[in-house]
């Protein structure tokens, strides 16, 4: 029986083979360091994601302009953006990325289901400046090479790496890695369930070893922010609850600002 991970393996194959990622053209874009702003970050570091839809939500907001909310995200001060580029269970779109690239000067995180350079590729050529990996679909081999020659093909492109975790094992894995910043998901991508305490234990656990390490999901609250801030969490990735309100902007301020 397949878990959630596996559908997004087996689908981001389909994708691929679609040729979703093929003829690009590329874009010029400044080089900026996501991992240098939330180093230099003097408020809450919060990588705001660009979505519309989740598995777990469905339709988030509909009609969304990914210019216009990418500026308002700026505004509330996001330290960068996240842009969901997978087109299958959360309607993402390149087109959505190359928006956003075009309308703020922040770093900017693709966020997809990457098993393929060729993906990698098309991130560069797009306007990311960082992508993110996940560390289980290289445990699981679902990946055409292995996390250190993605990640290091990723910085010949010019792309950080986010590599993420949701579990000790993971984790573990993740920090012996070249990978620019270490993420932690909340969420159980075998059965989509969030627990917050997961970044409190794996913190707790395996200790951060100098690492720039990204609390992501089940942020909604600026409750929520100040936990994962006394975990050791150095970023937070808040995407849902930023793109389920009125006022992004207003959202944005409440979470960068929260003391």
């Amino acid at each position: 029986m397949n878990d959630f991970l596996d559908t997004l393996a087996m689908d981001a194959v389909k994708t691929i083979e679609s040729g979703y990622y093929q003829n690009i053209t590329a874009r010029s874009h400044h080089k900026i360091s996501l991992k240098a702003a939330i180093q230099n970050c003097k408020t809450n570091a919060v990588i705001t994601e660009i979505k519309s839809a989740s598995p777990s939500l469905g339709t988030i907001r509909s009609n969304t302009n990914p210019a216009e909310i990418a500026k308002a995200m700026q505004r509330g001060g996001a330290v960068g953006l996240s842009v969901l580029t997978e087109p299958v269970h959360f309607k993402g779109s390149l087109e959505a990325l190359s928006q956003a690239r075009a309308a703020v000067k922040l770093p900017v995180l693709m966020k997809d289901v990457v098993i393929v350079a060729d993906q990698i590729e098309v991130a560069a050529k797009i306007g990311a400046n960082a992508v993110l990996l996940i560390q289980a679909l290289f445990d699981r081999r679902c990946t055409e090479m292995g996390v250190d020659k993605m990640i290091a093909y990723a910085h010949a492109q010019g792309l950080e790496v986010l590599l993420e975790a949701h579990n000790e094992a993971e984790f573990k894995a993740a920090i012996e890695t070249d990978a620019d910043l270490i993420g932690i998901n909340n969420r159980n991508l075998d059965t989509l369930k969030i627990d917050l305490k997961t970044t409190q234990q794996i913190i707790e656990s395996q200790g951060k070893h100098g690492r720039t390490v990204v609390s992501e999901s089940g942020i909604k609250t600026s409750g929520h922010l100040q936990f994962l801030r006394g975990c050791g969490a150095d970023a937070f990735l808040v995407g849902s609850s930023i793109m389920l309100t009125d006022d992004i902007e207003s959202k944005v301020k409440e979470l960068v600002n929260t003391p």
